[in-house]
């Protein structure tokens, strides 16, 4: 029988125990870098030697407590973990779980120890965005299948840091964005499929394309997640861990925005509306451009000049790509008349109308575009991509993340896909891997 290599093991760990605050400091659980690569997936998940593996039998663990984690919880498979430095929300949460009749369920601290277990097959990634990539290679290193939160990573190496860590132990991975496959696409009434029917169907022409995501289109971005300047130094509360919160992220002092809700308005953490709605966005879009495998050329920006710490708002967002096709940010809804797509035979606008004589019928008469695995556990089960994988999902995170930079530095900027860099411009290159404090190293 196959079996996961055991790397540590926790039987004990509860809610606030003094053994995870012990065991965060020894040898064992000092760097990640000493995690296993070797993925071997068990013989339960795959349901060999007559054992069954339906969806509801892979076990989960779900790491940061906030509000985002309340979309997991439901989620197909058994939760035998949750973790969060703030005991408050741990607690909280835990007691939901616990209703449903689980009484399986631990709580930590340190988020290691959850990783060491041999019993969690899905490590589900609710945190901040700083913390994505480390969760996530981590869990990789140690087997565990990944569902992870958008962004999918804070910056540019982050992600390229992720992806190849989730390639090479060869674990299922996928982003907490579903517009690419699922719902109705926010304004265009339909699901992103059947916009890219009507554009590989060449019923706008054969491009170049141009998009424009605005109110107007359908795609409001939020400017309330901001940040503030001046901030004053608070005490942190007792049930918080300050200190592990910011994890690999700059020190600064507490105050209670910085944190739990209001994190996205500083530069250390996300993004902003960018780094919150960006992906959800832009993913979709590049799916129905036929991009996954693209990024664009520049990046220019419309914005005040930007406080280092704290987020502001921008006015407009521009990628072209080199073969001229163009996606707008239109922060001011500035665009009345705009279309969501553009080509040279045609436009579809908000509402999936369009300009193109007897679109509607000519669309139904179009194949269908190439079926996709949604379902997560089939992806595990199956050793399958999932629609939104490591990698397609790396691309559109680097949109988002190249906006940020170019937001955060003011600066219409020129990058080199292949090389993975900036053209000329040492400011923004210095932030595709931003500072990140020592005992945080990323595991790579």
């Amino acid at each position: 029988m196959t079996k996961r290599i055991m790397l540590r093991r926790n039987q004990k760990s509860t809610v606030n125990s003094s053994t995870s605050n012990k065991i965060s400091r020894r040898t064992a659980l000092g760097g990640l870098a000493s995690l296993a690569t070797v993925s071997i997936v068990p013989s339960r998940v795959l349901g060999l030697n007559g054992q069954t593996a339906p969806s509801n039998q892979l076990t989960r663990a779900i790491l940061g407590c906030g509000g985002i984690s309340n979309a997991h919880l439901g989620m197909p498979g058994k939760i035998l973990a949750m973790c969060d430095v703030d005991s408050n929300r741990l607690k909280g949460q835990m007691a939901k779980v616990q209703k449903t009749g689980n009484k399986d369920v631990k709580g930590y601290h340190d988020f290691r120890e959850i990783i060491a277990r041999d019993d969690v097959d899905i490590i589900h990634t609710c945190t901040p965005p700083h913390w994505h990539a480390y969760m996530a290679i981590a869990a990789a290193q140690a087997g565990k299948a990944i569902w992870g939160e958008k962004p999918m990573s804070r910056t540019i190496g982050e992600g390229m840091a992720m992806k190849k860590a989730i390639e090479k132990a060869g674990v299922a991975f996928r982003i907490n964005t579903w517009f690419r496959f699922q719902s109705n696409f926010y304004g265009s009434g339909v699901t992103a499929r059947q916009v890219k029917k009507a554009v590989d169907g060449g019923l706008l022409g054969k491009g170049p394309y141009k998009v424009t995501l605005s109110g107007v289109t359908g795609f409001n971005w939020k400017f309330n997640w901001s940040g503030k300047t001046n901030l004053q130094v608070q005490p942190v509360p007792d049930h918080f861990d300050y200190d592990f919160w910011l994890g690999p992220a700059p020190y600064r002092p507490y105050n209670a925005h910085r944190t739990h809700g209001t994190f996205r308005g500083y530069w250390d953490y996300d993004g902003g509306g960018l780094g919150d709605m960006g992906q959800h966005y832009l993913d979709p879009v590049q799916y129905i451009l036929g991009k996954d495998d693209e990024l664009p050329v520049s990046v220019e920006i419309d914005a005040d000049p930007q406080d280092t710490d704290a987020v502001g708002s921008w006015r407009r967002i521009t990628y072209k790509y080199s073969d001229g096709t163009t996606i707008v940010l239109d922060g001011e809804n500035k665009d009345k008349d705009a279309a969501f797509i553009e080509g040279p035979e045609g436009k579809i606008f908000k509402g999936f109308k369009s300009d193109v004589k007897g679109f509607a019928e000519k669309v139904k008469s179009l194949p269908e575009p190439a079926p996709q695995v949604t379902d997560f556990h089939q992806a595990i089960r199956e050793k399958k991509k999932f629609a939104l994988n490591e990698q397609n999902g790396f691309n559109s995170c680097t949109l988002i993340n190249l906006g940020k930079i170019a937001h955060r530095l003011n600066a219409n900027l020129k990058f080199d896909p292949k090389k993975m860099k900036f053209v000329d411009n040492a400011l923004a290159n210095s932030l595709i891997d931003q500072p990140c404090r020592e005992k945080w190293k990323l595991p790579v």
